[in-house]
């Protein structure tokens, strides 16, 4: 267990630096009780939205092969996790809980600490509850912690805008999915997983994801020839 004084050390000392980075081999996510019950008292952001986010998430963590670990808490009554995450990893347990805390349950815990990694990434419902609980903790056990904003909600807007903020008090870095792939991609010279990005963007990037469709159809499209 930290010292007070080196758990002070962690909250206070500033995030930068090239080393302060995620690395895919330093990375371990854990998905938090995407289950239809928190889903149905999402108000903080569109319910679409989440979903679509928290699958790439899971999706760009398994083109990395970033170790990931999944929780419901009280599936009986709460609801599985949704296919669209349990899809992306077919046949792995679903480590179910009765601690609200994630990081009071033990084997979710020691699944984490079997991966050997340190950058520890969380995303979950609900913010104010489920995600923010698990990430004071774990940093006061001196881990790093990045919680993916757009990948988790609450219950209302404001809940998920004070637990963000209580976290980002606490020591926790901030992310989107999309910045935490491309964190992860980092120099596209390393073309050893841009396939399997790729794909995760053209399913999930919208906007994006379709100029890329229709730059990959203007390319392969032949120029009309010129007549006379």
């Amino acid at each position: 267990m930290p010292s007070r004084r080196q758990r002070k050390e962690v909250l206070t000392t500033p995030r930068n630096g090239l080393a302060s980075l995620l690395r895919p081999t330093d990375s371990v996510l854990v998905l938090i009780d995407h289950q239809p019950y928190q889903l149905s008292n999402l108000n903080s952001h569109d319910p679409h939205a989440v979903v679509n986010n928290s699958t790439a998430l899971a999706k760009a963590a398994k083109a990395f092969g970033v170790p990931t670990i999944l929780t419901s808490v009280v599936a009986d009554r709460g609801g599985l996790i949704f296919p669209h995450i349990t899809d992306v990893f077919p046949g792995q347990e679903v480590i179910d809980r009765t601690f609200i805390n994630t990081w009071e349950d033990r084997k979710v815990v020691d699944a984490v600490k079997a991966t050997g990694r340190k950058q520890l990434i969380i995303a979950g419902l609900w913010t104010e509850i489920c995600v923010a609980m698990p990430v004071i903790q774990a940093l006061g056990e001196g881990w790093d912690v990045t919680v993916i904003a757009d990948a988790s909600g609450g219950t209302s807007v404001e809940a998920h805008q004070v637990a963000i903020q209580r976290m980002i008090a606490a020591g926790a870095n901030m992310m989107t999915w999309l910045a935490l792939a491309s964190e992860w991609q980092r120099d596209w010279a390393r073309t050893e997983h841009v396939g399997e990005l790729t794909e995760v963007l053209k399913q999930h990037v919208a906007g994006s994801g379709i100029a890329y469709l229709w730059e990959q159809q203007l390319l392969n499209t032949p120029v009309p020839s010129t007549a006379g």
